[in-house]
């Protein structure tokens, strides 16, 4: 039995360059996977930062019948909100991490027979990291603004 057929002869630099190409198109979804996880992880900072401002309605308004100003209790919900960040990030980089090497160290052998040399991107992350830390600060003060309002002072009046 004889089959006919076109071949295609590639040189290895070809060859590389053409897995990169389709290696990249598959990371392309990735990344958009990992914008949709930063986007419902901010959805959740700001929808926890809502409700815990309407349970401290009072608090807030006691505290600015103390004298403190809007900006006070801005800044107060963004470190809450950077804090916040700063856990989910801490907990994402070290989970990345360990599903990383099990990946490189674990997966690829077992599967592909083959390993990688793990290379990480210190600076990038850093970068991503304060840029996340700052959106959660961000968020928890837009989500936050009603304990700024006037309306805060009327809810310790409620409660008299």
């Amino acid at each position: 039995m004889q089959r006919g057929g076109d071949y295609e002869v590639a040189v290895p630099r070809e060859i590389r360059r053409l897995s990169l190409r389709v290696f990249d198109r598959t990371f392309a979804v990735t990344y958009l996977l990992e914008a949709v996880a930063v986007l419902i992880g901010l959805f959740g900072i700001s929808a926890s930062t809502s409700s815990q401002v309407l349970a401290r309605r009072g608090e807030f308004g006691m505290l600015r019948h103390l004298g403190v100003t809007r900006a006070e209790i801005g800044r107060m919900l963004a470190v809450e909100g950077a804090a916040l960040g700063t856990v989910g990030v801490v907990t994402g980089l070290a989970m990345g991490g360990i599903v990383s090497l099990i990946l490189i160290y674990v997966v690829n052998r077992q599967s592909f027979h083959w390993t990688m040399d793990v290379h990480v991107p210190w600076g990038l992350l850093a970068v991503l990291s304060g840029v996340l830390i700052t959106a959660a600060a961000l968020t928890s003060v837009v989500s936050g603004r009603q304990a700024m309002g006037d309306d805060v002072v009327r809810a310790v009046k409620e409660d008299w």
